[in-house]
């Protein structure tokens, strides 16, 4: 099957260092694999932003926190502060370590992935889009548009390619190492797509024993947990959603103890329930499942001040300030479009 989406120009995604030029200052994407934050690590963010930037911390669908307001040239302090944090383990491929995993689920996958694709110097070629994602066999996240997804099957582990399984079959030791080959392939494959989805899947799968057994896609989840949770091991957690996905710093040090940020734009932490002014701690909150795009004034392209337009809906709902819909989520959500005239709601116009 021919090669069937081409992009023309560079990957424009922001990293740590290389920051993108908003309306409100440098805003600047720290990867965080697997969600994963030591409260030092939060805590060496949280102070970033509130002395470099505008004091928030923006949580996005991929669990990555974003810092903006960045001055000019402001950039090189935040990097020194996240390599002395170990946020910023390469330079070369920072803006590759697109790694999420299940909240609750065994860490250990994801942190083996980041370092070996750290190690491997061809992959920092990878468009600054490419995701890996590590299920912990509860659904959560494996059909939130990843390009490489584990999946465990039975006693094996699905590996997903742009979404699809292809019939690729590994065990747990294998895992790491095939998703890195199937992200090699797609670097001698791809003739300037950025994502797996658009190209022919089936040539990657090609190269590695495969099943005939498939497994059905899911429905992304478009709510994180909020309330008491476990985490795979048995430790007690408490899931909390942060409105609209914007951490203060304040918030940030409050809360005290580490965390996993979470593809829904919420927090895990260890422990009971955090007592801190602003988060979403009751799962029957009719903002849990509400985003939205940063809006203007921060963004030039926006035709509203989205954020302040926001509010609760019949399901979840992300509030976009143009019709790229930056920051869409995966998952069945209400699309609301701001217009010239108005907001589209779900394609149709309100008065």
């Amino acid at each position: 099957m021919p090669i069937s989406h081409r992009r023309s120009g560079a990957d424009a995604c922001p990293g740590a260092l290389d920051v993108h030029r908003a309306a409100d200052g440098g805003l600047a994407r720290v990867r965080i694999p697997g969600g994963r934050l030591t409260f030092a690590q939060l805590r060496a963010v949280a102070e970033a932003s509130a002395d470099l930037g505008d004091g928030v911390l923006e949580l996005t669908s991929r669990a990555n926190l974003q810092v903006r307001g960045l001055a000019e040239g402001a950039e090189v302090e935040l990097g020194a502060r996240l390599a002395e944090a170990g946020l910023l383990p390469s330079l070369t491929h920072e803006k590759v370590r697109n790694i999420m995993s299940s909240p609750l689920g065994d860490p250990g996958l994801a942190a083996e992935l980041d370092a070996e694709l750290c190690a491997t110097p061809e992959l920092a070629a990878l468009p600054g889009r490419f995701l890996f994602v590590f299920d912990d066999g509860r659904g959560d996240v494996a059909w939130l548009g990843a390009d490489v997804a584990a999946l465990p099957v039975g006693a094996s582990v699905a590996i997903l390619l742009g979404g699809a399984d292809h019939g690729v079959r590994v065990p747990r030791t294998d895992v790491v190492s095939t998703m890195l080959a199937c992200a090699a392939a797609f670097l001698e494959l791809r003739d300037e797509q950025w994502r797996i989805a658009e190209l022919d899947a089936s040539m990657i799968a090609a190269r590695f024993p495969t099943t005939a057994e498939r497994v059905e896609p899911g429905v992304p989840g478009a709510v994180g947990p909020v309330g008491p949770v476990e985490f795979v091991d048995g430790t007690a957690g408490f899931g909390v959603a942060v409105p609209l996905g914007r951490l203060t710093s304040e918030q940030a040090l409050a809360l005290g103890r580490d965390v996993v940020v979470t593809p829904w734009r919420g927090l895990v932490v260890a422990g009971p329930e955090p007592v801190v002014p602003g988060l979403i701690t009751d799962p029957a909150s009719p903002w849990v499942g509400v985003t939205a795009c940063t809006g203007q004034p921060g963004c030039a392209k926006s035709l509203a001040d989205v954020r302040a337009d926001a509010r609760p809906l019949d399901r979840p709902a992300h509030w976009s300030g143009c019709a790229r819909r930056c920051g869409r989520p995966a998952g069945e959500v209400i699309d609301v479009v701001a217009t010239e005239s108005g907001y589209q709601v779900s394609g149709r116009q309100e008065p």
